[in-house]
């Protein structure tokens, strides 16, 4: 399933959510401005690697690429999946979260999505880099707080294409679904020396946003039980 766009509206511009695509899309276009070997460098210098950051945890240089990481990527593909779901989901928790609110979600739930690989993988050189561990904690909260909201998605039938309407709740709990299943699948002795995708940033990021996310959770169903009794 391939979500395309999301009927749930807003109140306030979702200017957060635009600057971040921004961010990650400048980010790639300067990465597409350099030869193979100036891009490995940039990529060994601002990506996040796992070995490298527990060496020296408290260094300046690598706590910044716990951040920089989270605007880098690998290819079209890469990007294009990430600011797509960002595009649509990210505008309604930037909502309920407000923008500075917003702002402190999307970086605590790509660090944690980053922990989270780092967790299963020490002693790993790979560099990991990309938004999927920030847009999977805005893809939690969503679940968490719209589960109701209708998602136009694509979903390829065999040799057919149906648009269709599903709950926010099937959309990404598919997703997760095989985010699951492919980091279980991924574990054994070669995860710290093998690339790909990074699973269990996915993971992580989506449990540290659906946490974040409960106390807003919470308080709007007390305003939806205030609001039934009144009308009562």
């Amino acid at each position: 399933m391939i979500p395309i766009r999301d009927e749930n509206p807003t109140r306030r511009t979702p200017w957060v959510t635009v600057l971040f695509i921004a961010a990650n899309i400048a980010v790639f276009a300067y990465q597409a401005t350099l030869d193979a070997a100036a891009l490995q460098a940039f990529w060994t210098r601002w990506a996040f690697v796992p070995s490298r950051f527990l060496a020296d945890p408290f260094s300046p240089d690598q706590l910044a690429t716990v951040v920089s990481a989270m605007f880098m990527h690998a290819g079209w593909v890469h990007i294009g999946g990430n600011m797509l779901y960002l595009w649509i989901f990210g505008n309604n928790i930037e909502d309920r979260f407000g923008h500075l609110g917003f702002t402190a979600f999307y970086l605590v739930s790509g660090a944690v999505a980053t922990f989270a690989q780092t967790a299963v993988a020490p002693a790993s050189t790979i560099p990991n880099l990309g938004a999927s561990g920030a847009v999977a904690g805005v893809l939690g909260a969503y679940m968490l707080l719209f589960p109701g909201a209708a998602v136009m998605t694509i979903i390829p039938i065999l040799i057919f294409i149906e648009v269709a309407r599903v709950p926010a709740y099937l959309v990404i709990g598919f997703w997760f679904v095989l985010q699951l299943g492919n980091g279980l699948a991924s574990l054994g002795p070669e995860l710290a020396t093998s690339g790909g995708v990074a699973w269990f940033a996915h993971i992580g990021g989506f449990v540290a946003g659906l946490a974040i996310a409960v106390p807003a959770a919470i308080r709007s169903r007390g305003r939806r039980r205030s609001r039934a009794r009144v009308i009562r």
